[in-house]
């Protein structure tokens, strides 16, 4: 009878351990988490007070859980009213990973292959390059490196539909090889909804609101951007001007391309993305998108060597960037770094997941180039996958873009210091009047108001100029990216207005 009571007797001593050890290791886990939360909070309000960014939400989940998600400041400077986790913010080109899931489904589906050619899906699809316009698959819609010049103009100046944005795109110059190289293209996502629309049968906001907004429980998230203004609780934009602080931009949603870069979402529906995506494609016991097509959303697909297009590169210095789908990456500290920016007129986002260390991280904020978001991303990484607090990222972060912002003042009073003074235009200004036409671009009417020519850019924009120099003007500031804009006119022989530059390309004055 000794030898069964001892042996219970152990056990139960055994359980009372390992009970013990469990709680003094959930302890532990709960307090370091604790105090990563504290950290992190107190750098983001640091942070906000040196880049005065008025609202921001912070989002990390790990290991499948949400463990930190907190909101900041306020959605409008002048009601005061505070963001909360169902303000609605511009997720902008982090847009572009929602929509490379979608295809995804679409594979799973059997509905398209990665290597389908576009023409298959879009008849319209015409680039200027024949060979690329034949050769180009779904995939590489997503991948930046078709070769093709950069026109992100076609939006920013014109309103046109998607299908003739597209149509537009394809007097866009080729500018290297076939997959040969990298530039960033926003209108191939908007080919993107267009392949997602004809092999689903339904738009691709409808697509991906059924498929993965309904899914994820992302009750407030819109794909078309405009629709936040009736769905209420969203955000202004803001821009910090260098010489008239802050100011209030217009918004500039442009659901013709929206794919990418166009829906908003909320803190409480990006903890549910994040959730899904630390759990590689899985929520709460429904897989949305099979395991081999998942990994191949994050696999490198183009390369951009060592320097990358992000400037706090400088600080992180990794050994290699590319693209996948929807997704740059880098190396950090050892380990694969998934991430993505947006930006859109005073909107922005940054949103990053490092899969072997199960975290993820999103950050919203309502004002233009909040870097600040660079360096929450850092260092909620550094905390949550690494437990490492050594680096003052928002320091490094803020004196980082201080040098650029230095630099900036320096060449605006370079370029100021060129202007020739005391010169007048060749011709009296009603002779620059006219309509002048871009294949690409659409149609501008210059007029001559209140003794100051007016650019009208496809019913669509109006800019305000004023003397630079000989034929040289600049325009007001844009409403919405805040910026002035050199427009230059050529004479012909015959002395008279020929054409006009702006933003690298030409307008030709109609007879």
């Amino acid at each position: 009878m000794e030898g069964p009571q001892l042996n219970s007797k152990t056990n139960q001593m055994k359980k009372l351990v390992l009970f013990f050890l469990i709680g003094s290791f959930s302890q532990i886990a709960f307090s370091q988490q604790k105090g990563n939360d504290k950290k992190l909070d107190a750098m983001i309000v640091e942070g906000m007070k040196d880049w005065k960014v008025p609202g921001l939400a912070a989002i990390v989940v790990k290991d499948g859980e949400v463990v930190f998600q907190k909101t900041y400041g306020v959605k409008n400077l002048e009601t005061k009213e505070p963001v909360d986790e169902n303000t609605l913010f511009n997720m902008a080109s982090t847009t572009k990973a929602i929509v490379a899931i979608a295809m995804g489904m679409l594979v799973d589906d059997g509905k398209l292959d990665w290597d389908d050619k576009v023409t298959d899906y879009v008849p319209y699809f015409k680039l200027s390059d024949s060979y690329t316009t034949a050769d180009a698959r779904v995939k590489d819609l997503l991948t930046h490196n078709l070769g093709i010049g950069n026109a992100d103009a076609l939006w920013t100046l014109d309103s046109v539909s998607t299908k003739e944005t597209i149509q537009h795109f394809r007097f866009a110059e080729k500018t290297y090889p076939l997959r040969g190289g990298f530039t960033y293209q926003n209108i191939m996502y908007a080919v993107a909804g267009e392949v997602i629309a004809a092999a689903s049968g339904k738009p691709w906001y409808k697509f991906v609101q059924e498929r993965i907004f309904n899914p994820l429980e992302m009750t407030r998230t819109q794909a078309v951007a405009a629709d936040i203004f009736k769905a209420g609780n969203y955000v202004t934009p803001y821009l910090n001007d260098d010489e008239d602080g802050m100011v209030e931009v217009d918004y500039g949603f442009s659901d013709q391309i929206g794919p990418a870069g166009m829906i908003c979402s909320t803190a409480h529906d990006i903890s549910n993305y994040l959730t899904f995506l630390v759990n590689d494609g899985v929520y709460k016991q429904d897989t949305l998108v099979q395991p081999k097509t998942f990994k191949k959303l994050f696999e490198p697909h183009s390369f951009l060597g060592t320097t990358g297009i992000y400037p706090t590169n400088a600080l992180t210095k990794p050994n290699w960037n590319t693209y996948g789908l929807g997704w740059f990456q880098q190396d950090y500290k050892g380990h694969k770094l998934d991430f993505h920016t947006g930006s859109l007129f005073g909107l922005v986002a940054i949103a990053g997941i490092m899969h072997d260390k199960d975290v993820a991280v999103y950050v919203f904020a309502n004002l233009d180039h909040a870097e600040l978001r660079h360096a929450i991303l850092y260092k909620a990484m550094d905390l949550y996958a690494f437990e490492d607090n050594s680096r003052d990222w928002h320091k490094e972060v803020f004196n980082l873009y201080e040098g650029f912002k230095k630099e900036g003042i320096e060449k605006a009073k370079q370029e100021d210091s060129e202007r020739v003074k005391n010169t007048n235009p060749s011709l009296p200004l009603s002779n620059y009047e006219g309509t002048y036409t871009n294949q690409m671009l659409g149609t501008a009417k210059i007029t001559l108001e209140d003794g100051s020519l007016q650019i009208n850019f496809n019913d669509f924009i109006t800019y305000t100029t004023e003397h630079w120099h000989y034929n040289t003007f600049i325009t007001n500031k844009d409403p919405r990216f805040y910026e002035r804009i050199k427009v230059n006119f050529d004479l012909n022989e015959a002395g008279k207005i020929s054409q006009f530059h702006i933003m690298g390309r030409k307008f030709t004055k109609e007879k």
